[in-house]
């Protein structure tokens, strides 16, 4: 196991504000968080962003893919059942979802693998056609950061990412959303060093603020992940869709705060499942108000009022 020496971290002996372990951004309650002024008055941005990514078929011994998501015929080489599953996802069930998107005027925002940039080029082509946004999102699905990289390791992960999505899309990414929203105590000043102005992977928060005095925070909203929700608690679909408006319905009412639905092509895309996101997305956008909106922009806006 590789030693690391997290920097933000003060030692247990020494005091710590209230309600933290770290140094990364100070605590903020709910009643002192900011009121975010959107643009023509709306109430909350809304984002979606889409998880667009490859599984390996024999993830190298090094990798750390999320323990959590594993196949019955993970154990054996090669995986052909989450392989398969995954590409389902870039060959038909994102095109569902896309339908979806494109019948309420929501333009995706994309975290985009390195390894699904360069193996996919025209579904990259089919998103830009659409003005999608692409964050970085790693390498494969089954490769994730963990503190277990040295600083080296970690810092060339980045950049490998960042420079895969610039060469297929012709723009180097401006956000981060990283593989299972994984990072190390480092993460969020590799990030800023690397050229990063946001990142989508800190759910401690429905509004976004600013860590290590630089980088804008996203909240990435697990509670309503579809796979999160649905694959790995066992949400019932329809409960997941009700889940998803009563969730808005709460922000929509407060104001000033942003919404981001995390839809996974391999996942939500799939037949049985395509209803409900036309569903969740119907009974959202039922509401006036909103700011229907990309991460890129999103983040651009929230850093005047920081």
């Amino acid at each position: 196991m590789v030693e690391f020496s997290p920097t933000n971290i003060p030692p247990v002996n020494e005091p710590r504000a209230p309600g933290m372990d770290h140094a990364h951004y100070a605590f903020r309650k709910l009643p002192d968080a900011p009121h975010f002024q959107w643009p023509n008055g709306a109430r909350i941005a809304l984002t979606v962003t889409l998880m667009v990514d490859h599984w390996e078929f024999a993830p190298p011994a090094d990798a750390y893919p999320d323990p959590r998501i594993v196949s019955p015929l993970g154990k054996f080489h090669p995986d052909w059942l989450t392989w398969s599953q995954r590409l389902y996802g870039n060959r038909v069930g994102i095109f569902r979802i896309l339908d979806v998107l494109d019948r309420f005027g929501v333009i995706p925002s994309v975290a985009l693998g390195s390894a699904a940039a360069k193996m996919c080029p025209e579904l990259v082509d089919e998103l830009s056609r659409r003005n999608a946004c692409f964050m970085a999102h790693g390498d494969f699905a089954s490769r994730r950061i963990t503190s277990k990289m040295t600083a080296d390791e970690e810092r060339a992960f980045i950049a490998n990412a960042r420079d895969a999505v610039a060469e297929a899309t012709g723009e180097a990414p401006s956000g981060w959303c990283g593989q299972d929203f994984n990072e190390s105590f480092d993460t969020p000043a590799h990030l800023i060093d690397a050229g990063f102005t946001y990142t989508t992977d800190w759910a401690n928060d429905d509004r976004p603020y600013l860590l290590d005095g630089k980088l804008v925070a996203l909240p990435p909203q697990p509670e309503w992940n579809d796979v999160e929700a649905m694959r790995l608690r066992g949400v019932r679909i329809p409960d997941w869709a009700d889940n998803v408006a009563e969730a808005f319905a709460v922000l929509h009412d407060e104001g000033g705060g942003s919404f981001n639905l995390t839809l996974h092509p391999w996942f939500a895309g799939q037949p049985h499942r395509i209803r409900y996101v036309r569903d969740a997305l119907s009974r959202i956008l039922g509401k006036s108000g909103i700011w229907r909106t990309t991460t890129d922009a999103l983040a651009q806006e929230t850093r005047t009022q920081l």
